[in-house]
């Protein structure tokens, strides 16, 4: 340990091991976008990194862009040189050549000056190097889980713009010929046409709004009860609210099905709106309770003095106060309703009456071109997607409101 905490071995150690993130993020960076074989060379990335890493420390004595302008030329010399660290086979054009080999640099300098900020060629403190490590740490993170999320999305989206001759001709060309124009929307055109697409769309819209109200209207005043009022059995209440939703709903898909073949409720709206607020009602209870409890009570007698009812007391004073749990609450249920997929499937059997991850799952059937099942995810994933990430900074704010009392 001591001697890794030396400047130049803590440059190498975390150089090599960046550069060998920095290539395999541009390799499968560029197969996806140009269908071009380029493979990453994990001996030669660490043979690279790490003197290209003590090159950068012993030159920052120049100054922090000079440094960095030659960090950048010369990173561009192991990219696809004849021992670099990545590898190009015979199909790679010159000019796609070129621009792995910038991607490379830039993958490779910018990061690194930032991972070695602090670090000294002579002996380092525990302090600096565990600084070190840490940033470096978190960029492999932040890179390894952005491309768990972003590849299937970007595989997803790539497909389905897509036709079929192109699928069979090179199915692991994920590039995008932009002189198609509006022809490369041409699967969700169908889909809405052929496939009734914008049916299902307006029944998973409906059906969650109807699951958030209702969850709403029971959880509430739950909620309340549970934070508020004082009752018999009231603690053991509170800590069995989350023992439905820990029960696995494929437990309960059996007595589901055989309760509402028999009540009639199967194969109809009425059925999944009635059975959808049972999955979410226990855990928005058990984060409006939370949230509750954080309230001043204070201001809640004052209102009881002044002489309105509780109900009143709930409606004028709480439920404004709760507003951004609420918010967060109506959020996250909305997207349980959206994406859920089991009972849909085991309850739903007319096409007409589908929700948008029924439709999906129908899609997926060798009679039904690829692309069509991508352009159909597509489809159910972007408007909740755009939904969480506009409305998420008062999920945020929801959900830690009550974590603190007062």
């Amino acid at each position: 340990m001591s001697f890794l905490r030396r400047g130049f071995a803590t440059a190498a150690l975390l150089g090599a091991l960046w550069m060998v993130v920095a290539s395999i993020v541009v390799a499968v960076a560029m197969s996806f976008a140009t269908g071009l074989p380029l493979t990453p060379s994990v001996a030669m990335s660490l043979a690279w990194g790490a003197a290209l890493a003590m090159a950068f420390l012993a030159a920052r004595r120049m100054g922090g862009r000079p440094a960095l302008a030659a960090l950048l030329a010369a990173g561009l010399v192991p990219a696809l040189a004849p021992f670099g660290s990545l590898s190009a086979g015979p199909a790679v054009s010159a000019p796609a050549a070129g621009a792995a080999a910038v991607l490379l640099s830039c993958a490779f300098a910018f990061p690194i000056r930032s991972i070695l900020g602090g670090v000294a060629p002579g002996p380092q403190t525990r302090h600096v190097f565990e600084a070190a490590v840490i940033r470096f740490l978190t960029g492999f993170g932040y890179v390894f889980f952005t491309a768990i999320v972003v590849i299937p999305f970007y595989v997803m989206v790539m497909t389905s713009l897509k036709n079929q001759a192109e699928l069979l001709q090179n199915p692991l060309d994920f590039g995008i010929d932009l002189s198609k124009g509006w022809d490369l929307f041409r699967s969700y055109a169908e889909l809405m046409t052929d496939f009734n697409f914008g049916s299902y769309l307006w029944t998973s819209f409906y059906v969650s709004v109807l699951t958030v109200l209702l969850t709403l209207s029971f959880s509430i005043p739950g909620a309340y009860a549970v934070a508020r009022l004082r009752f018999r059995g009231r603690k053991a209440f509170s800590r069995s609210i989350l023992l439905i939703y820990m029960v696995p709903m494929i437990v309960l898909a059996l007595p589901i099905y055989i309760a509402f073949s028999v009540a009639g409720l199967r194969n109809s709206i009425l059925g999944i709106v009635l059975i959808y607020p049972v999955t979410t009602i226990p855990v928005a209870l058990y984060m409006l309770q939370g949230y509750f409890r954080g309230l001043p009570a204070e201001v809640e007698e004052a209102g009881l003095m002044d002489g309105l009812s509780r109900l009143r007391v709930i409606w004028k004073i709480t439920l404004p106060l709760s507003l951004p749990a609420l918010a967060s609450v109506s959020l996250y249920v909305f997207m349980i309703a959206w994406n859920e997929f089991l009972l849909a499937f085991m309850l739903l059997d007319d096409p007409s009456k589908f929700t948008l991850t029924r439709g999906v799952a129908m899609l997926n059937s060798s009679e039904v071109p690829r692309q069509h099942l991508m352009a159909g995810s597509v489809i159910a994933t972007v408007p909740i997607m755009a939904l969480f990430l506009g409305l998420e900074r008062f999920m945020t704010k929801g959900l830690t409101a009550g974590s603190v009392k007062g």
